[in-house]
């Protein structure tokens, strides 16, 4: 058995490597006059195609619904978007472009993109592959050790 100081050492850099992560793009998202909120609602709508609901927004990137109605409804004042209630559920909303905001859309999200493949290019396929497959596993087997079904709450 691995010795616990070993075990939190590793804890403690994958803590720090988390921290990192989400740090980087938070500034990433600051140095383009963005939150990282606003960044990962016009990824979700972008990425959508024909617009997205918020709650699917919120369950893809787990922003609390309110959040993304305060950022929607932003991006709703600067001209970007449009909120049209769904036929079927009037108090969810789909979120779709305008040609501004699609415009927008696409210098934002094809500038984090052109960063993002350069890092995958220079990181190289097999270590990207290595990462994703480790952070899939850790993510499994934390939900196995805290008794919970991956299945039910990670779509």
């Amino acid at each position: 058995m691995i010795n616990n100081t070993i075990l939190m050492e590793q804890l403690n850099q994958y803590y720090d490597a988390w921290l990192q992560y989400n740090n980087v793009y938070e500034e990433w998202a600051k140095a383009h006059g963005l939150s990282v909120n606003c960044l990962l609602v016009l990824c979700a709508i972008y990425d959508s195609g024909n617009g997205c609901t918020q709650k699917k927004i919120s369950g893809q990137w787990l922003i609390p619904k309110q959040t993304i109605n305060m950022v929607s409804k932003d991006l709703q004042r600067k001209g970007f978007v449009e909120l049209s209630p769904l036929p079927e559920d009037k108090r969810n909303k789909i979120i779709r472009f305008t040609k501004e905001g699609k415009e927008y859309a696409d210098t934002i999200v094809n500038a984090l993109r052109k960063v993002e493949l350069s890092v995958i290019e220079e990181i190289g396929m097999e270590r990207m592959q290595q990462l994703n497959d480790s952070m899939a596993l850790f993510a499994k087997l934390f939900y196995k050790a805290g008794g919970i079904n991956d299945n039910e709450t990670n779509p």
